[in-house]
C-alpha cells in the first residue's frame, strides 16, 4: 500500500459527530461480546511499566519505547508500553483467575516510529485479552476455536452497526478461514509476504493466518514476532510450526487486508527457551517476567491484541484511521486528506 491511499470519489457515509457516536457504540459492543463469548472480566491497565523487567513487548525488537525517569524513585527509567501482552499473564496469575476464564483491558501506547499511512498512527489503542487455559489447550484446535469465537463476535458487530446505520452494509463472510503461512507461501511463492496476504483475503473476506515469527521453508519470516510470548515453534502438522497468528478482514474502502489482532498460545518453559536461544536473547532468562515463567509461577495461556481504531475503521467503512481516533498527523497528511474528503478528527 502506497504511503497514502484515497478511494476514488470518497466520501464518508457519517458525518463528524455521527462518527464521534458510532465509535463509542462500535466499542462498547465489541468489548462486551468479548467478554460474554470468551469468558473474560475487565481489568485495570498501565501505560508504562518498569524499563529492565521484560515485562514491555518489545515488538519486531527495533522499535523505541517512549521513555522517562521518574523523579521519586532515584530517577528509575520507566517506558509507554508497547503493549501487554506479557503483563496480562502476571494478572491472571495475580487475580488467581481458572483454566477458561481470563480478562482483558484497555490498552493504550506511544509508538513514535510508526510510519504515518491510512492504517498505522503513533498512537495505539486496543483491547488486550488473555485466557488462561490447561495443558490440553496447547492445541491448533483450540486455537482455531478461540479464533472463531471472536470472528462471531466480529459478525454480531457488523449487523449491530447496520441496524444503526443503514448506509453501512454488512462485508463480512459467513466464516473466516484458516490457513498456515506456509500453505500462504506455497500458494504465492513469488509474492513477498504483504502481497500473500492480499490476496488471501481478497478471495475470502476474512482470514487467519497460522505461524508468525519462525522462518519459512524459503528461510525468510512471514512477519516478526518476539520470542517471549507467543509460541511459534511447536509442531503443528503437515510439518509446520506455530501456535499463533493474525486476523485479517478484506477492507473493501481502501482494497487491502487489514490485520485487526494479532494473538496465540503463549510460550511455556520449554518453548521460551527454544525461542529465546533461535534469536540468542539467552540473556532474557534473567529477566524478572522470564524467571517467573521458567519457574512456573504464571499460569499457560493465549491471549491477544484488537485493535480499536483499525475495527472502527472498518465497520464504519472509513478510509483513515484518523478518522476514529485522535492523534498527531503531519500537516501536509491533513491537507491532502481533506481534498479528498477525508476528515481526520
Amino acid at each position: 500500500m502506497p504511503r497514502l491511499f484515497f478511494p476514488q470519489s470518497y466520501t464518508s457515509a457519517l458525518d463528524l459527530r455521527q462518527t464521534e457516536k458510532a465509535v463509542k457504540q462500535v466499542k462498547d459492543f465489541v468489548e462486551s461480546g468479548l467478554s460474554s463469548e470468551l469468558q473474560l472480566r475487565r481489568v485495570t491497565a498501565p501505560l508504562f511499566v518498569l524499563k529492565g523487567t521484560g515485562v514491555n513487548d518489545d515488538l519486531n525488537g527495533t522499535e523505541r519505547a517512549v521513555a522517562f525517569p521518574i523523579r521519586d524513585m532515584c530517577d528509575a527509567k520507566a517506558e509507554v508500553v508497547h503493549s501487554l501482552a506479557k503483563w496480562k499473564r502476571m494478572m491472571l496469575a495475580r487475580y488467581r483467575i481458572d483454566a477458561g476464564y481470563g480478562l482483558y483491558t484497555d490498552m493504550n501506547a506511544i509508538r513514535p516510529d510508526e510510519e504515518l499511512d491510512n492504517l498505522h498512527s503513533i498512537y495505539v489503542d486496543q483491547w488486550d485479552w488473555e485466557l488462561s487455559i490447561t495443558e490440553n489447550n496447547r492445541s491448533l484446535e483450540f486455537l482455531e476455536r478461540t479464533v472463531v469465537k471472536i470472528f462471531n463476535v466480529l459478525k454480531r458487530t457488523e449487523f449491530y452497526v447496520y441496524e444503526n446505520y443503514p448506509a453501512l452494509k454488512p462485508q463480512l463472510p459467513e466464516e473466516i478461514v484458516m490457513i498456515h503461512s506456509e500453505d500462504l507461501l506455497a500458494m504465492y511463492p513469488d509474492k513477498p509476504a504483504k502481497e500473500r496476504e492480499r490476496l488471501i483475503t481478497q478471495q475470502h473476506g476474512a482470514v487467519f493466518i497460522i505461524g508468525i515469527g519462525g522462518k519459512l521453508a524459503d528461510g525468510t519470516l512471514h512477519d516478526g514476532r518476539a520470542p517471549d510470548y507467543d509460541d511459534w515453534t511447536t509442531p503443528t502438522g503437515n510439518g509446520h510450526r506455530g501456535l499463533n497468528g493474525d486476523i485479517l478482514l478484506w477492507d473493501d474502502t481502501l482494497q487491502c487486508a487489514l490485520e485487526i489482532s494479532s494473538m496465540g498460545i503463549r510460550v511455556d518453559a520449554a518453548t521460551l527457551r527454544e525461542q529465546l536461544a533461535l534469536r540468542g536473547l539467552e540473556d532474557r532468562q534473567n529477566l524478572m517476567f522470564h524467571r517467573k515463567l521458567l519457574n512456573g509461577e504464571l499460569p499457560l495461556s493465549v491471549g491477544g491484541g484488537i485493535g480499536q481504531s483499525r475495527l472502527c475503521m472498518f465497520f464504519l467503512q472509513k478510509a483513515h484511521i484518523g478518522e476514529t481516533q485522535a492523534s498527531i498527523w503531519p500537516q501536509s497528511m491533513v491537507e491532502e486528506c481533506e481534498h479528498h474528503h477525508i476528515f481526520l478528527i
